[in-house]
């Protein structure tokens, strides 16, 4: 190509707007990298290009060109190195782009050559003589020659993933050994340099120079030393795995003191970056040093420290701000408390750090993310005051209880803030503030008294400010969301430090404070209820719920009757004197919330969420077995009136959620599974094999399918019976879940079969283009199939298990023919109409097929063509899914490779039945299969190969014994031995 056509390449790639030349121009690009012109054009480019643009593909091709799996030879390595460090260095004005993608291919040269050898020489390793020659040079030759050095660490550091992690780890470590401790001491000793000079951080180029350095010790101080680089994602658990020898560095004073030089020299920009260092800085492992060299050590971090906040204005940049942060919880993340009590200042320093962590928090709205570093640091260092041995004092005792306060009236501050202005109210972000909260805890329990003092005053305050709101005559509504948002903080903290009892070794004083704090959340519960159904906060109501988890995880249960002390307050206050009572005040809030709050989907929802892991015993209970202690505290459950109602009582009329009406979204429906789940787990209790209480219980879900029924067989209001079987399907999956004993669950199979299965399968037929309702009755009957706790084993004489079979095969059949019927789908249709609802049928054909309860060889025998359609069904479907869609959904995955898992397990017959281009497919699928990242994936292609290698082997081994009676061999076997025959590069391919 000529130069203008790459020119016109390069700027569809790289300033085109339309999709489909871009496209057009990345194939061409990948054809130009494949073609022999490629470095000849790459030149053209580079050296008559008339953009920045053109540079940049030349980078980008050669990049490739030297990435690729067979590398190119030596030779020409040696020549694109040594033809691109002196283009830069004729050429040091070029776009900053361009020269970073051009240092990125001498770094990929460097590193994938870096055990290669030419005339007995290791050819590329001489890097640092290499960049020698660029600090000789203009201020811009000096950033090229930093680039290259920072580049070269960063790629040394990167995981290559397309080849063999061992020989990345080879490379890593050589380059350690040899190169890294004279990188970071030649950057050190430049940054000296910089900072001895007037500097004139106006010149662009210096502040250039500046950035690249302090990079460079960066990528340096973050290299992976020992090959196990922890997850980004867990940063306050980082340890640096500095190489003993670089021990003389760590232990001069001035490398410290250079950095925290820097911060202080630097524009905000640039000091982040320092601040970054000293985080490394402080990670150091704790045995690279000696006791005494420890202590120094962090002395002298801690002299910094207290420098930076005795002159905090760079702080009020954010960047910097957060890097501080981080410094200040690595600290405590890598030093013991005892070992900082020691250091000399410590008495001021933490003085400091503590005003400076209120202020943080006094500053709600400021750099958010930045405080969880500082929550922390107090959290560990508080945890840690039991293990202390010193005689210093750690003054935790009179800082700590500031914090707390700081937190707890920033967060009640910001309530009329957020509300006046339209601000993005902190509590909307539940996982942040749950994870504050969780750290709070720890904080709060130091000299809890003072805590609780605090609290129990901020909140009769408000609470009386909010009932004089409710009673007076103008009642203004924003003043009173502003005292209900406050109150939700106040029911939060409660819950928080009820909670905390756990982590933190309680008195019976502490646990007399939390029956004076529950008291008021108590009170506030019945102050609420009291309005409705005119007036909701469903903040409030989200807080209150969380406290109620709270308090039942730590005082519900008879592991704790020790605990009586929480109950002597309340029983003065409420009338409250064990844990019967708590949870009649349990049940009656959540009917409260079900009958009156229909409307509100997360009060609903976490409502549920509640009865549910009340009805599941927490947190004692394992999926299919109850302990004693679970036991009691369900049969103390179903005595209460509140649960006597709603076992007997659960229709829309009594909780609106369970309607139907248009009013609900069919998302709404969704929480209704969990409902029947723990209401069926509290039938349980005392059911037995009572089946007129059973009958008694299934009464609404019985009215409801005798009306689906009538509609079918009337003029059929569609939309009606769709909304009345989605939420049939939701409530019967429910039940059928927690009904784990093959007494209760036959109860349930007689109730359905056969009348209410067929109206199922009639909606399966009408409705498959909507998953909204095929969804929910496909998943019902996958949940049918789970033979969970041997519920499906029914007795000798019974044939429910093939019956069940039989309904399951007609209903896959049925949705798989429908299915296949919609054609080519758009990408954002493909999983939604269609996928979803196959992944949904292979998973419960799995359950089916390994629970046991079926004798598959019956259907043959009998000529019950059942079976294989069910399995033609699977082979229809599984044809129709691209192999990239099969590993690119998780959901379908996840179902797929299980279920051909049991099909090669016990089923080899049919594998070795299918037709040479299902096999291929299948074969392909486990090839792709056993690269996947997800293990379950992964281990059943091997357990799936597993078995149809086996499966061969055992026929050659009869084939070559030619005994009379295995002179018949089986036509099975031979049709799966010559198919491979045909085919041997598919097993070679594995």
């Amino acid at each position: 190509q000529s130069l203008a056509e790459l020119e016109v390449l390069c700027n569809h790639l790289y300033e085109g707007t339309d999709l489909a030349q871009r496209l057009q121009a990345e194939k061409v690009l990948l054809e130009l990298i494949d073609s022999p012109e490629c470095l000849s054009q790459c030149q053209l480019l580079l050296e008559q290009g008339t953009t920045s643009y053109a540079q940049l593909l030349a980078a980008t091709c050669l990049s490739k060109l030297v990435s690729r799996a067979s590398p190119l030879p030596i030779e020409q390595r040696i020549d694109i190195r040594n033809y691109i460090l002196n283009y830069v260095a004729s050429q040091p004005k070029l776009a900053p782009f361009v020269i970073q993608a051009l240092v990125q291919v001498i770094a990929k040269i460097t590193k994938l050559g870096w055990f290669e050898v030419l005339k007995d020489q290791l050819i590329f390793r001489d890097i640092i003589g290499d960049v020698k020659k660029f600090l000789q040079g203009t201020v811009d030759h000096y950033i090229i020659g930093v680039m290259i050095l920072s580049e070269l660490t960063q790629e040394m550091n990167l995981v290559d993933y397309s080849r063999p992690s061992a020989k990345h780890r080879k490379i890593a470590t050589s380059f350690r050994d040899t190169s890294l401790k004279d990188i970071l001491m030649l950057a050190c000793s430049l940054l000296k340099e910089l900072l001895a000079k007037p500097l004139t951080l106006q010149d662009q180029r210096q502040q250039s120079l500046a950035v690249q350095l302090l990079k460079l010790v960066l990528n340096c101080l973050n290299f992976d030393f020992i090959g196990n680089s922890a997850d980004e994602s867990a940063d306050d658990l980082c340890t640096v795995q500095i190489p003993t020898n670089w021990r003389t560095i760590f232990l001069e004073p001035e490398t410290l003191d250079l950095f925290f030089d820097l911060y202080h020299s630097l524009p905000p920009m640039l000091s982040q970056l320092a601040l970054s260092c000293l985080v490394q800085f402080a990670s150091t492992r704790r045995s690279l040093f000696s006791n005494p060299e420890r202590a120094k050590y962090l002395g002298n971090l801690i002299k910094g420290v207290k420098q930076i906040l005795e002159n905090p204005q760079g702080l009020s940049d954010p960047g910097n701000y957060h890097e501080f942060c981080r410094f200040l919880a690595r600290l405590k993340t890598n030093y013991q408390l005892g070992e900082l009590v020691m250091v000399k200042d410590y008495p001021e320093v933490i003085q400091l750090i503590a005003n400076f962590t209120i202020t943080s928090l006094q500053h709600w709205e400021f750099a958010p993310n930045s405080v969880h570093y500082l929550l922390t640091l107090w959290q560990r260092m508080v945890a840690s005051v039991p293990f202390v041995k010193t005689a210093e004092p750690h003054l935790l005792d009179t800082y700590a209880p500031e914090i707390t306060k700081a937190y707890i009236t920033s967060r009640l501050e910001c309530v009329p803030v957020v509300i006046r202005d339209g601000l993005e109210d902190p509590l909307d972000d539940t996982a942040t503030v749950f994870q504050q909260l969780e750290q709070l805890c720890t904080v709060s329990r130091c000299e809890y008294e003072k805590t609780c003092t605090l609290l129990v005053q901020l909140f009769d305050q408000n609470a009386q400010n909010y009932q004089k709101l409710l009673h007076s005559s103008s009642r203004n509504p924003l003043e009173i969301t502003v005292q209900e948002g406050r109150l939700a903080w106040l029911v939060y903290f409660v819950g928080t430090f009820v909670g905390g009892r756990l982590t933190y070794t309680s008195t019976d004083e502490h646990d007399a404070m939390d029956g004076e704090l529950s008291c008021r959340v108590f009170q506030l519960i019945s102050l609420m209820d009291a309005q409705l159904p005119q007036s909701s906060n469903e903040k409030v109501e989200l807080a209150i719920l969380w406290f109620l988890d709270q308090f039942r995880k730590t005082y519900v249960g008879d592991q704790l009757q020790h605990t009586s002390k929480v109950y002597a307050r309340m029983s003065e206050v409420l009338g409250i004197t064990d844990d019967n009572h708590v949870l009649e005040t349990f049940m009656t809030k959540i009917v409260t919330n079900l009958k009156y709050r229909g409307r509100c989907e997360p009060v609903i929802s976490r409502t549920l969420q509640f009865l549910n892991d009340l009805s599941v015993g927490y947190p004692f209970y394992s999926e299919f077995s109850l302990t004693p202690a679970t036991y009691s505290l369900l049969k103390k459950l179903v005595k209460i009136e509140a649960v006597k109602f709603m076992l007997q009582n659960h229709t829309s009329k009594h909780f609106p959620f369970l309607g139907v009406s248009d009013n609900y979204s069919l998302g709404d429906l969704r929480c209704r599974t969990v409902f029947y789940t723990a209401l069926t787990r509290l039938l349980m209790v005392d059911l037995g094999e009572d089946e007129d209480e059973f009958e008694n219980f299934m009464l609404p879900l019985t009215v409801s399918f005798e009306s689906v029924t009538q509609i079918f067989n009337s003029s059929f209001e569609q939309e009606e019976a769709k909304r009345m079987l989605i939420g049939l399907a939701r409530d019967l999956r429910g039940i059928a879940f927690a009904l784990n004993t093959k007494t209760s669950y036959t109860m349930l199979f007689d109730w359905m079969y056969p009348a209410y299965i067929s109206v199922l399968q009639r909606a399966v037929e009408l409705w498959y283009r909507e998953p909204a309702c095929t969804t929910p009755i496909l998943k019902l009957m996958a949940e049918f199939m789970q033979n969970r706790s041997q519920r499906l084993n029914f007795d000798v004489s019974s044939p429910n298990g093939i019956l069940l079979f039989r309904e399951a095969s007609k209903m896959i059949c049925t949705y798989g023919n429908q299915i296949l019927s919609l054609g080519t789908l758009s990408k954002d249709q493909v999983y939604p109409l269609k996928l979803k609802g196959i992944s949904i049928c292979y998973s419960a054909l799995k359950s089916a097929l390994c629970g046991n309860y079926v004798s598959f060889g019956v259907f043959k025998l009998y000529g019950d063509n059942h079976f294989d359609n069910v399995l033609q069904a699977f082979v229809k479907m599984l044809l129709s899914v691209s192999h990239s869609d099969l590993l690119q959904y998780r959901k379908l995955s996840q179902s797929y490779y299980p279920l051909l898992e049991c099909l090669t397990q016990d089923h080899m017959s049919f594998i070795t039945s299918l037709e040479p281009r299902v096999l291929i497919y299948i074969l392909t699928s486990i090839s792709e299969g056993l690269t996947a990242v997800d293990t379950i994936v992964s281990s059943s292609c091997c357990a799936s190969l597993d078995y149809i290698v086996t499966y061969l082997f055992k026929h050659l081994a009869k084939e070559g014994k030619k005994t009379l009676r295995c002179r018949e061999i089986s036509q099975d076997g031979q049709r799966l031995l010559h198919f491979m025959q045909q085919n041997p590069e598919v097993l070679q391919q594995v």
